[in-house]
């Protein structure tokens, strides 16, 4: 069973609604808020080479931030990397 993580801070709009979808399918995940520590934003840029927030690995497989969350469940492909997660 593959481990959700999402990186995401306080203030972020789009973490709020990566987490609700995640929600709604049932699925637990892992949270690190990057704020919450310092060199955890390091950790996300180096780990993603990306600086904005939500980051969201199911498994290995590196989604990538909210939109691109929603594209796979609007593909109906979310699904199917969500099967061994749930």
């Amino acid at each position: 069973m593959p481990d959700i993580l999402i990186y995401t801070t306080a203030i972020c709009p789009y973490c709020v609604m990566a987490k609700r979808l995640l929600d709604k399918k049932g699925v637990t995940y892992k949270e690190i808020n990057v704020d919450s520590a310092p060199g955890l934003r390091e950790e996300l840029m180096q780990k993603t080479k990306r600086r904005t927030v939500p980051q969201i690995y199911i498994g290995d497989f590196h989604v990538g931030g909210f939109d691109d969350l929603h594209a796979l469940e609007q593909q109906k492909k979310l699904d199917a990397l969500l099967t061994d997660a749930s």
